[in-house]
């Protein structure tokens, strides 16, 4: 099973963390001997800014977030923030390891309203806690130290607009200019998918539209409307593209897939289908129905369904 994206953060900050662990660890040692003097804490912090990686602000803490250095970065020393009180800041609020490193989570800096993140490295004499050593990174400056991360593909379901959902009931489908015209637009789909090279599309059934990215440009997106997906020269636009061997979803499959969309589409006259996306890379489908609630899934868990694990009685 593949890992959440809260799992993949948490691996790519354990590899940062320990990156910096030693480096941080030495500069502390080599602050304590100075400590609360302030010329002589930024020349030891002027010295981190070649010895701890990434880092882009270097300043000391008394024990109550108050800075007692000024703050050292790479284009020189920053005298106006001595004295500033960072006791309020997210990295100060967090529970900081006796003796050890905190690496804060991400925030926006007041300086850029950039995502940032914090080092702090308790400063400790005979185990005593002199303060802290902190050093603000940029997250544009930090390396990516994990894989590439690739979305799970677990069923997902996700409530929409509350307003909706209240009024779900009091509503009934109407016909789209798509719905009256639904064979040639579903057939003009499969083609585009199986011979015409389009990897990616976004079907809006209810307001007769489809924005599609073809493999050729898959930076830009076509949106087809009611008209394109009624006339089959559409297909004309775009050149036979043998099907890509990585897709997730088989050639095969599309037509299946096209045909369970259409039947969710129609099948009920109060909860039916509204939107639905196919993505044949990454195997996964979309689903958003009239209560605006929207499922994401795998293509052979849709096929697996059947109507009356969507509709229940009413299918």
């Amino acid at each position: 099973m593949k890992e959440s994206w809260k799992d993949a953060v948490a691996r790519q900050r354990k590899t940062l963390e320990s990156e910096l662990s030693a480096p941080l660890q030495d500069l502390a040692a080599r602050c304590v001997p100075v400590w609360g003097q302030r010329e002589e804490l930024a020349i030891v912090l002027s010295d981190g800014l070649r010895s701890v990686p990434y880092g882009m602000f270097f300043y000391a803490l008394d024990t109550g977030g108050i800075q007692i250095s000024d703050n050292i970065s790479h284009t020189g020393l920053l005298p106006e923030h001595f004295g500033r009180d960072r006791s309020q800041r997210p990295y100060m609020r967090e529970a900081v390891p006796d003796c050890g490193l905190l690496l804060s989570g991400a925030y926006l800096s007041l300086r850029s309203n950039r995502p940032s993140l914090t080092a702090l490295q308790v400063v400790c004499e005979n185990h005593d806690r002199l303060g802290y050593i902190g050093v603000d990174f940029d997250l544009r400056d930090l390396p990516v130290t994990a894989a590439h991360y690739e979305e799970p593909d677990a069923w997902r379901q996700i409530k929409g607009d509350p307003a909706i959902r209240g009024t779900v009931f009091q509503q009934c489908r109407v016909d789209s200019l798509m719905d009256r015209k639904m064979e040639p637009a579903m057939a003009i789909l499969d083609e585009l998918f199986t011979e015409r090279g389009m990897f990616q599309a976004v079907i809006h059934f209810s307001s007769s539209r489809a924005t599609v990215w073809f493999m050729e440009d898959p930076y830009r997106y076509r949106i087809l409307d009611h008209e394109a997906l009624a006339d089959p020269d559409i297909c004309m636009l775009y050149p036979r593209e043998t099907y890509p061997a990585d897709a997730l979803i088989p050639q095969q499959k599309i037509g299946s897939i096209l045909r369970g969309m259409r039947q969710l589409r129609t099948a009920d006259e109060t909860l039916y289908l509204r939107s639905a996306s196919i993505n044949i890379f990454n195997g996964m489908i979309s689903l958003t129905f009239s209560c605006d609630g929207s499922h994401y899934m795998s293509w052979h868990e849709f096929l697996d369904k059947d109507m009356s694990f969507w509709l229940g009685s009413a299918a």
